[in-house]
């Protein structure tokens, strides 16, 4: 729960995330963090998931309230977790640079792509299993711009692409109904400085300012980048991703 000094802060605003439970997987890492900070000063109350060791002693706002801890595989333990959550935001992933073994390949497609999706079903079941009249929600899933560009790094590029055309399909096919219930919106994000990318060109702050300007805005495809060919790559994708699962498409949309 929010914290007693930041009570007056979250009363007086008037944002879509006030008192919202925003999961955020990949919380220690830098976009976490970052994405937590910018939501917790919104009023958000943020549960952080996350692989490693969980952070002791005095935390800032760029930790979560609530830590889970959690490993791919094991995604059907976070079931009554998720099913408190407002919006899911799935920003865990490795990026193992050069290495292109069997091993890594694995590891890309299963941490990346596999456990995302995994987790998007979950959550999907949820929120539609919920009780009518019940307030939509949200699942945020950072693909990255290296779904569509290069990266310098195949196996991040391959599983990357896997997970946002899976994204994609989800998309194309939720009812109207389903819609209603849950939101979901993708994050394509550029190179930011992090662990997996010291080099960088943004910081993790500016691009999660920016994600979280652009979904105030109802924006469901976010794109930060400095490359302005992803502005016009991506949407592009979208619509052409979008265009042959309707020309293919047979029978009615899937539950």
């Amino acid at each position: 729960m929010p914290q007693a000094g930041e009570m007056g802060q979250i009363t007086t605003l008037s944002n879509r995330w006030a008192n919202c439970r925003i999961g955020i997987t990949g919380a220690n890492g830098s976009m976490g963090r970052a994405l937590t900070h910018q939501l917790r000063s919104q009023g958000a109350v943020v549960v952080g998931f996350t692989h490693g060791s969980i952070p002791s002693g005095e935390l800032s706002t760029y930790h979560p309230q609530e830590w889970v801890r959690w490993e791919c595989g094991q995604e059907a333990s976070l079931e009554s977790t998720l099913g408190k959550l407002d919006v899911l935001v799935l920003n865990h992933g490795i990026n193992p640079q050069g290495r292109q073994t069997n091993k890594d390949i694995n590891t890309a497609l299963e941490v990346n792509a596999l456990s995302s999706w995994r987790l998007m079903e979950l959550f999907e079941s949820l929120v539609l299993k919920a009780e009518p009249g019940t307030r939509p929600r949200e699942l945020w899933v950072n693909t990255s711009e290296a779904e569509i560009q290069p990266a310098l790094s195949p196996t991040y590029e391959l599983s990357k692409r896997l997970i946002g055309q899976l994204v994609s399909l989800r998309w194309n096919n939720l009812t109207d109904n389903q819609r209603k219930a849950l939101r979901i919106r993708k994050l394509v994000l550029g190179p930011f400085r992090s662990g997996l990318n010291p080099i960088g060109l943004m910081s993790a702050d500016l691009v999660a300012s920016q994600v979280i300007r652009q979904a105030n805005l109802g924006l469901n495809l976010i794109i930060v980048t400095p490359n302005p060919l992803t502005y016009l790559l991506m949407p592009l994708t979208e619509l052409g991703r979008m265009i042959y699962s309707q020309l293919i498409r047979t029978g009615s949309k899937s539950n």
